[in-house]
């Protein structure tokens, strides 16, 4: 790997901190941009486009606009399981899960400059044998109950806390909401994946900014005790 692209895959890796929001699965592109753009507002650091079951011209169209988006805002941009969308679209990375093309096969396709992410759902060696791969990331959920997902497979904080000793950024996802996010982060996570609490809220922005503010809540040291 080239020393350029060593660099750029750590500048997009050191990025992923805090809210890191998945799209819900929908047809009209112009009004999931504008909720992208207003999730990006609310501060979100990076976005992941997932569409599982769209036609392919179809997620074309969004990957592309919500890429531009994500430029524009300044967030990272990640697609899901389509290693070749995300290179065409110019996105910051892909994300794989355990039926999704494996690691070696979304690397070949987006190259080296760019993030692979990986799901580890429970496994905590899953995550290391990834990470020996070259895996950028790595997400374990669902931590709560998720309305996405509801029979997902659960994950524990202390899965969280073992996993926060890998040498890559560990995102928590499931069912994460602004009352447990700093929980999350508290544990070890460098970012919380949410779907549902941002997108199906009724202001985008402020459901974002709430999630983003427990986040760095978290993150914050506690400041010490004043003398006595």
């Amino acid at each position: 790997m080239s020393a350029a692209a060593t660099d750029a895959r750590e500048r997009r890796a050191a990025r992923l901190a805090g809210l890191y929001a998945i799209t819900p699965q929908r047809d009209d592109t112009a009004a999931l941009a504008r909720d992208v753009a207003a999730a990006i507002r609310g501060g979100a650091a990076a976005i992941q486009y997932r569409a599982k079951s769209l036609p392919a011209a179809l997620m074309r169209e969004q990957a592309a606009a919500l890429a531009a988006v994500c430029r524009e805002g300044g967030a990272l941009f990640i697609v899901n399981d389509d290693a070749a969308l995300a290179r065409e679209v110019g996105a910051d990375g892909v994300h794989v899960g355990r039926d999704d093309a494996d690691l070696a096969a979304a690397r070949a396709l987006v190259g080296e400059a760019l993030l692979v992410g990986a799901s580890c759902y429970d496994d905590l060696d899953r995550a290391r044998s990834l990470c020996a791969e070259g895996a950028d990331y790595v997400a374990f959920g669902s931590l709560f109950s998720s309305a996405v997902k509801p029979h997902a497979v659960r994950a524990s904080l202390d899965l969280v806390r073992a996993a926060a000793r890998l040498p890559v950024p560990v995102v928590g996802i499931g069912g994460i909401d602004a009352a447990n996010a700093a929980s999350v982060i508290a544990a070890g996570a460098a970012a919380v994946a949410v779907i549902t609490a941002v997108f199906d809220a009724p202001d985008v922005e402020a459901a974002a900014r709430r999630l983003a503010e427990a986040c760095a809540s978290a993150r914050s040291p506690t400041p010490p005790a004043p003398r006595t």
